[in-house]
């Protein structure tokens, strides 16, 4: 084994709602009650974890924010429609950092769609033009950034999931297979399963 690298996980069954073809995946529906507890969950413990996982991704993927270009400092703003609830991405920061808002808070962009829809364009499972083309994802503001800040996505091939459970450290394993079995129950595509492009 190359030094540095380490071993693929096992393969793990994919959950239902993610085995059809692309063409015939419906987004599914965030369930109230997940909905609700993700609405309530107090917001400083969250920021701090989104913030935490957000900047072991730029750590992880180095190149991530320069693939951004002139849009580097930009202020994004993902609002999940279904929970609802809005992510702020500060990138004018000298450190980015993440932040929960009931109402979406100002920003030079926004992205609007459930969470499924938008969890699943990051993962890959699927294809943002149709998602835009379909209005399941909607932009306000500078569509330019957005377009950059999903091809950066994209490149990255993020597994928000995989980074979660990585924060837990000797629990990763217990937390994985929370997130897979939170996936199996829910449909929302909460890791990037192999294969699923």
């Amino acid at each position: 084994m190359v030094r540095g690298t380490r071993p693929l996980p096992p393969e793990r069954p994919m959950p239902q709602a993610l085995a059809d073809p692309l063409e015939h995946r419906a987004i599914p529906k965030m369930p109230a009650l997940l909905a609700l507890g993700i609405r309530l969950a107090p917001h400083g413990p969250a920021d701090l974890l989104l913030t935490q996982v957000t900047r072991r991704i730029l750590a992880r993927h180095a190149g991530l924010l320069e693939r951004l270009g002139p849009y580097r400092r930009t202020r994004f703003v993902v609002t999940a429609s279904d929970v609802p609830l809005s992510f702020l991405l500060d990138l004018a920061r000298d450190t980015p950092a993440v932040s929960l808002h009931r109402e979406p808070p100002a920003a030079d962009a926004r992205i609007t769609g459930s969470l499924a829809a938008l969890v699943g364009l990051v993962h890959g499972v699927w294809d943002g033009d149709a998602l835009f083309f379909s209005r399941d994802l909607t932009v306000e503001g500078d569509t330019s950034a957005v377009l950059a800040l999903r091809n950066a996505i994209d490149d990255a091939e993020l597994d928000i999931g995989a980074e979660l459970a990585g924060l837990t450290g000797p629990l990763s394993g217990v937390a994985a297979r929370a997130i897979a079995r939170l996936e199996a129950a829910t449909g929302v595509p909460l890791t990037r399963a192999r294969g699923v492009r």
